[in-house]
């Protein structure tokens, strides 16, 4: 009673300030726990913290070229983070963003050199749709497993992960292989001119093309009445059938526009940056998005900030490597620990004192196993 009366004295700004706090103060705190840890274990292999930080900083943000590379590593994981984030959103954790982000890569490539005699403003987006659309109907596969049979999304998507890179990888070294003379390598042929997303400056358009889509998804998810569907879904399951949603419709229907939103990650990916798909070029991209749609809190406009944080790590760790002889798999373990401290929230509310989040604030994994 007395913490509802003190809150209707507060002034209204100062609520919303302390509801922002207990927003980002775990991904905050997760941050700089991991860094201070990363320090640690720097200073422990004989490395000097401060200078290999001061590296990473210069090679992700030191000039306008290396902004250019942290957004250039930040576009995909972007794609991939709303991807997981919006299958949080209706209590299903889509771990086989990585599966349909290959799909989005590789189909957006075989349109971007197959297709000829098109203009760039024809080609380039229908190199896009294509993949986002083959990403869509491998992403609806697990959600119809989990809407009529009760199979749970986590152990589908795995298991789909593996048929997405041994698929991918058939078609870049038989079919859709680049036959040009002398190569030997598995890949498909370089994309046209026609198809490539360019530079805008140092700014990739694919990061436009992305912060665009953080605010449809922003916009889906709490403007229309799907959005609001698949929250009520994530929520509670039970009562929104009881509400009338069609509980497997909705499942299926997720999954179908996460797998659209990695694939677009992995059009992205190719038609902007590599050029052509290529086996173990987009690896971990997908898998990165758990670590962006956690550290943002599963909200379209957090991830934006993490994935630049851990495009950041990407862009800098070779820097960090050369300039403080430092190996760059350090970022690898610091963004480990950055998704352990977010997982396990409760040290990081414990070292920061800060107030257990509200239902509201919460973040809802799964729905359990068999449940529809």
């Amino acid at each position: 009673m007395n913490n509802e009366a003190t809150e209707q004295r507060t002034p209204p700004f100062l609520l919303l300030l302390a509801r922002v706090w207990r927003t980002v103060s775990v991904p905050l705190g997760a941050v700089l726990l991991a860094g201070l840890i990363g320090a640690i274990l720097l200073a422990v292999s004989g490395a000097s913290p401060l200078q290999a930080y001061a590296a990473l900083i210069e090679g992700s943000f030191g000039d306008a070229e290396a902004f250019g590379r942290t957004l250039e590593k930040a576009t995909p994981l972007v794609f991939s983070g709303l991807a997981v984030a919006f299958a949080f959103k209706a209590g299903l954790f889509n771990i086989g963003a990585q599966g349909q982000l290959l799909f989005g890569a590789i189909v957006s490539a075989y349109v971007g050199f197959a297709v000829e005699g098109l203009p760039f403003f024809l080609h380039a987006p229908l190199a896009l749709i294509c993949g986002a659309i083959a990403a869509a109907l491998f992403g609806a596969i697990p959600g119809a497993l989990k809407a009529y049979t009760g199979a749970h999304e986590v152990i589908t998507t795995i298991m789909l992960n593996f048929v997405a890179i041994n698929l991918t990888d058939y078609l870049a070294d038989g079919p859709w292989k680049d036959t040009a003379p002398g190569n030997i390598v598995a890949r498909t042929p370089k994309i046209l001119e026609t198809a490539v997303i360019p530079l805008f400056g140092n700014i990739p358009v694919g990061f436009l093309l992305a912060l665009g889509m953080a605010v449809i998804v922003w916009w889906l998810l709490w403007r229309t009445t799907l959005g609001f569907e698949i929250r009520t879904v994530g929520t509670n399951p039970h009562a929104a059938r009881y509400a009338g949603i069609k509980v497997a419709r909705t499942v299926i229907l997720t999954m179908a526009l996460s797998g659209v939103l990695a694939g677009l990650g992995g059009g992205v990916e190719t038609l902007g940056v590599v050029g052509r798909f290529q086996p173990g070029f987009n690896t971990g991209l997908g898998f990165d998005g758990i670590t962006i749609a956690l550290l943002g809190k599963t909200h379209p406009f957090g991830v934006i900030p993490a994935a630049l944080i851990v495009g950041a790590m990407k862009a800098g760790a070779s820097t960090m490597q050369f300039n403080a002889g430092v190996a760059k798999e350090i970022t690898d373990v610091i963004q480990a620990l950055i998704l352990f401290f977010v997982a396990a929230d409760v040290i990081v509310r414990w070292i920061l004192r800060t107030r257990q989040a509200t239902d509201e604030e919460k973040v809802t994994l799964s729905t359990g196993w068999g449940s529809q």
